[in-house]
């Protein structure tokens, strides 16, 4: 009788032996219902137990097969030692550029914060350049529009200098304030005239520009062809003109003027010199406020100023 007992190499000696144990148990009890069986086999997963009468498998490849395999190398370790190497050249360089990018982009943010606030001033310095430059008139432009300051186109005169009449160029009527005399410095009167240039009120008479030009200051203002309150005051036939409701309107319109200048703006206007003469009436007397040559600038929240100067 000739017999053979295997196992597969991944199993241990331990575990050889059971499964061959298992494998003849299998064994002899197929074989009691076939006794007159020349040849048997009995197969597992891990092992197999074969016997017959006859050889039926070659003496050398049963003694190398009996002889213990040699140990298989590790499955796919090459491969898995790639996949890991792979893997490292893909993330290093990609964390890497990451990095890189990530403290570009916070370089850049970095300075563009460190420049806003001198990108705001150079751009609200341009702002006003333009709205200056908007804003002034030559001085041979008024010149020519009140015919050399003339006596003859003189309207009024102030506390703080004379008006003039003129024409433009393109029929554009104006007032022009010739200030007697101003302390302030160029910049600092181009900074107040470009504030009140800014009010826009229906009884307020509007700021059309100023001229600066060696010791000159000058305020042109919007024309307003009727005369001023005081006029109608104080004349006995034009006083026939202000009936009550008339009067009344021009209340309202003055009152009106004097809300804005102290509550609607963020820098609030005091006039300081609110009077008849300073108030003038259009064509359907409705009062407009003129004359801020005396006004004084108050920062927001601040319901309390003090001056040292003496006017009206």
């Amino acid at each position: 009788m000739y017999s053979l007992a295997q196992c597969t190499p991944d199993i241990s000696d331990v575990a050889c032996n059971l499964c061959l144990e298992s494998a003849i148990t299998e064994f002899s009890d197929c074989c009691r219902q076939k006794e007159k069986a020349t040849r048997a086999s009995s197969l597992l997963p891990s092992c197999n137990v074969q016997y017959g009468l006859t050889l039926f498998y070659n003496k050398t490849a049963g003694e190398v097969s009996r002889s213990k395999p040699s140990p298989l190398p590790p499955r796919d370790s090459g491969k898995g030692k790639s996949s890991s190497q792979k893997i490292i050249y893909i993330i290093v360089p990609t964390v890497g550029f990451l990095v890189l990018l990530s403290t570009f982009c916070y370089c850049i943010l970095r300075r563009k914060a460190r420049m806003k606030p001198y990108l705001l001033k150079d751009q609200k310095d341009k702002s006003k350049a333009r709205t200056m430059n908007s804003l002034q008139y030559d001085m041979s432009t008024i010149e020519a529009a009140t015919d050399n300051f003339s006596d003859a186109n003189m309207i009024g005169v102030g506390g703080f200098g004379s008006v003039y009449k003129g024409t433009l160029a393109n029929g554009q009527q104006i007032a022009v304030k010739r200030l007697s005399s101003s302390k302030q410095g160029a910049e600092e009167f181009k900074n107040e005239v470009a504030l009140v240039a800014k009010l826009q009120h229906r009884n307020l008479v509007r700021l059309l520009g100023f001229c600066v030009e060696r010791e000159e200051r000058m305020l042109i203002y919007e024309f307003v062809p009727k005369k001023i309150l005081d006029c109608f005051l104080f004349d006995t036939e034009k006083q026939k003109q202000l009936d009550w409701p008339t009067r009344l309107k021009i209340v309202k319109g003055t009152a009106s003027g004097l809300l804005y200048l102290h509550t609607d703006l963020r820098l609030k206007i005091v006039h300081r010199d609110l009077k008849p003469s300073n108030i003038l009436l259009d064509e359907d007397m409705n009062p407009k406020i003129s004359d801020f040559g005396m006004a004084r600038i108050v920062e927001e929240n601040h319901n309390l100023e003090y001056t040292k100067k003496i006017v009206g």
